[in-house]
């Protein structure tokens, strides 16, 4: 047992018991005292609560007075006309009575009787605004009238309606003074009734504290049995009175007496500790030292405790501490190297990238220095994962990360430049930020030094696999002055890279960020614009190998009045990955179809409108029901519309996305794969696709064409043709792509050599056009009217 407990066992109980004893003494003599200040002080608050009930009294007195005295109470009193005396001088009548209230939400009424006892007016300020006069008033007035007095006022407190004080008088109609007692009968009597709210607001300590309510009764105590009893007079028949059961004196002795017990209990623990100090101060002053150690290790100021030749208990305590603070710092590494570690690669993670780049950020600010982010990202590294296995492309990610963090560290101090930061942000996302100045080749550096890595595919455990890098580059302040923007704006320059072909580097410009501005406006317009002010549409005739129409498509072009006019190939993409496609998809429906009986007027009964969609679009359960509920609208043959379907469109087809085209077809809507030959899933969009028509991609006609790969063309018009579909050549603007894909055995043909896409009413003048060029000049061998089919 240590010193310090053996003092305290030994001290504690001798100054406990001399406390409680001396304490013991004090209530003894004080109690006496103290029911004798307990009675005055009960006296004094009766006597309080007396005089805040008379001036709720001279309240509701003065308030009547204030009526009898001013124009709106004798106006109404006045008036003879009840319509106009209710409206308009009742209005008045409340608005005089409801500024008398200090209180605008404050109880006050106002009833005035005639000889009857019928109200001539009521209004009371409350939250009821059909209130009415209650009972215990009515009763009131009723004695009144019975009685003799010409005035009075009274308490009610009936059950069930809130107390309040009564004033009345009787008051003769025409002088507005006090009715002569014989004339009593002619008089009016007015009420003015208001809540005592201070005298109840008093009640209700008083009956926390002694545990019993003011009792309000016609007599003062008869016999005051108990010395905490106490009566005062309210009024000439009215007394408040307050009795204290002995049981609310003893509470109070109990408190007295566990006052006194818990100050005796502080009075020991306050000496107690004054000895234990003084114990600590010449007695176990080593064990203040070490805990002096163990402070100074905790706020820093000392690496470890030192050590103490002590023996015994201090001794085994300081070295027992010791061996925590070593445990402790372990642990905390631990805990702060995986915490900052990306546990994959062994560098920097993202949350401790973010923490260091804010600071370098910060200083490169405030010192006008510069410093420069390189954001890279592997290229086809899912297509690793996949194919190999993600051990694989773990691998192939901790390896890349020991060599950028070898070439930039060698780049730096070569140059003699501060460490860069490297961190793993995510996936196969890197970066690096740099303390550089512009100009001074770093960047360019160490942008080739991680290009080379990919140079003949990235090397691996004696084996190459196809990926490469795209770094997207930006520079503070130039281009961003916080850790967001500029991980933001270098990561659009790697999309940048990307776009350009991959494997390189892009850094962040103007013309960058204005196409990411661009970007957003056009996001923001489409949310809010309303597509029939802004949209319209035009159609692009496709014909037979004749020349014959057989059928339009509907082409999207919106011309905004803030962003002027915008290209399909810029917004298209924008709605499909913001979600806003299905409103576009919803529009160009309805409108084509409500077009459709137009085209059929030009080229004839059996002419095809073709739909663009979006592929995202047949995942969604409505897309069927749209369609039909367009077709049924506009009456329409499901035949007549042909859906075409991007190159976008995925290589899994999904169990909804399978029936929403089962479904389609079984109402005899055709399907269409449009720009085929555009990606690489053409050749299985044929095999697992049930659709009608193949559209082949104008990029796949321009490079057939350019290489004469009439053989190619004819392998896969006849593929498509082996899977019953009917072939439509795209992008027909010269004779000769037109006569390799007539070769080929296309079946169908669009271009700009038969036709720009034009607005309805342009086609109808196209169309006119076209006969009249075929009437007057004879057809070639092919029977194309030729003037038509330059045009």
């Amino acid at each position: 047992m240590t010193l310090g407990k053996r003092a305290l066992i030994l001290i504690f109980p001798v100054v406990l018991a001399g406390y409680l004893l001396a304490a013991l003494s004090v209530h003894v003599a004080q109690s006496r005292s103290i029911r004798a200040l307990e009675h005055a002080k009960l006296s004094q608050r009766l006597e309080h609560a007396a005089s805040v009930f008379q001036n709720e009294v001279r309240r509701s007195r003065g308030a009547l007075n204030a009526l009898l005295s001013g124009n709106a109470l004798r106006q109404y009193v006045a008036e003879t006309d009840k319509k106009y005396r209710a409206n308009a001088l009742g209005v008045r009548l409340q608005e005089s009575l409801t500024s008398l209230s200090d209180d605008p939400a404050g109880f006050i009424s106002l009833a005035v009787f005639n000889s009857k006892l019928e109200a001539e007016y009521y209004f009371e300020n409350s939250w009821d605004p059909f209130a009415e006069i209650d009972p215990a008033q009515l009763d009131l007035a009723r004695q009144l009238l019975n009685g003799s007095k010409l005035g009075d006022w009274s308490y009610v407190d009936s059950a069930g309606d809130r107390p309040r004080v009564v004033y009345s008088l009787f008051v003769d109609p025409v002088t507005f003074g006090r009715p002569a007692p014989s004339n009593k009968a002619n008089a009016l009597l007015m009420q003015v009734a208001v809540q005592p709210d201070r005298f109840l607001r008093l009640q209700a300590p008083l009956k926390r504290e002694y545990g019993a309510e003011i009792v309000l009764q016609p007599w003062p105590l008869a016999v005051v049995t108990d010395d905490l009893s106490a009566s005062v007079p309210l009024g000439p028949a009215l007394h408040a009175t307050l009795t204290v059961s002995d049981a609310h004196f003893e509470a109070q002795m109990l408190r007295q007496k566990v006052l006194l017990a818990l100050g005796a209990l502080a009075m020991s623990l306050f000496s107690i500790w004054l000895i234990i100090v003084l114990i600590r101060r010449f007695i176990t002053g080593p064990i203040a030292t070490l805990d002096t150690n163990v402070m100074a290790v905790m706020a820093g100021a000392r690496e470890e405790i030192a050590e103490v030749d002590e023996a015994g208990e201090i001794g085994r305590l300081t070295r027992n501490i010791r061996e925590m603070h070593r445990q402790s710092l372990q642990s905390l590494q631990l805990v702060q190297r995986s915490s900052w570690t990306d546990t994959l690669t062994g560098i920097s993670n993202r949350g401790r990238f973010n923490m260091l780049a804010a600071q370098a950020v910060q200083e490169a600010v405030a010192s006008g220095e510069k410093c420069s982010l390189l954001f890279i990202d592997i290229d086809n590294f899912k297509f690793v994962n996949d194919k190999h296995g993600h051990d694989v492309g773990d691998e192939l990610l901790k390896t890349l990360a020991t060599r950028i963090a070898r070439d930039v560290e060698e780049i730096t101090r070569r140059r003699g430049q501060e460490p860069a930061i490297l961190a793993r942000l995510s996936g196969d996302e890197f970066a690096v930020l740099l303390r550089s100045q512009p100009g001074d080749g770093a960047v360019q550096e160490i942008c080739g030094a991680i290009l080379a890595l990919f140079s003949d595919g990235f090397e691996l455990s004696g084996k190459r696999y196809p990926v490469t890098a795209s770094i997207g580059v930006a520079a503070c302040p130039d281009d961003a002055s916080s850790v967001a923007e500029l991980i933001s704006n270098a990561d659009a320059a790697m999309y940048q890279a990307k776009t350009a072909g991959k494997n390189r580097s892009a850094r962040f410009s103007r013309a960058l960020n204005d196409k990411r501005t661009r970007q957003r406006q056009i996001q923001d317009e489409l949310r809010s614009l309303d597509p029939d002010e802004q949209f319209h549409l035009v159609y692009m005739p496709i014909v037979d190998a004749g020349g014959k129409v057989t059928g339009c498509e509907a082409l999207l072009r919106w011309h905004s009045p803030v962003l002027g006019h915008v290209t399909p190939d810029e917004f298209v993409p924008i709605a499909e990955s913001s979600g806003l496609f299905t409103k576009i998809d919803w529009w160009v429906i309805d409108k084509a179809m409500s077009d459709c009986h137009q085209l059929k007027a030009l080229f004839g009964p059996d002419t095809v409108l073709a739909i663009n969609i979006s592929s995202a679009e047949l995942h969604s359960k409505s897309i069927n029901e749209h369609f039909s509920d367009r077709l049924t609208r506009h009456g329409l043959e499901a035949r007549s519309i042909d859906i075409e379907l991007t190159e976008t469109f995925a290589v899994q087809i999904s169990d909804q996305l399978r029936l929403n085209m089962e479904e389609l077809r079984s109402k005899g809507f055709r399907l269409s794969i449009d720009d085929f030959g555009a990606g690489y899933t053409s050749v299985q969009q044929i095999i697992d696709y049930a659709a009608d028509t193949i559209k082949l991609d104008r990029a796949l006609v321009s490079n057939l064409a350019a290489s004469r790969s009439l053989a190619v063309l004819k392998a896969v018009v006849a593929l498509c043709h082996a899977k019953e579909m009917t072939v439509v050549g795209e992008g027909v603007d010269t004779p000769e792509k037109l006569a390799m894909l007539t070769a080929a055995g296309c079946d169908r043909f669009q271009g700009y050599l038969i036709s720009k896409p034009l607005p309805l009413a342009e086609l109808a003048i196209w169309a006119l056009s076209r006969v009249a060029l075929a009437a007057d000049k004879p057809a070639d061998g092919d029977g194309w009217p030729v003037a038509a089919s330059r045009r």
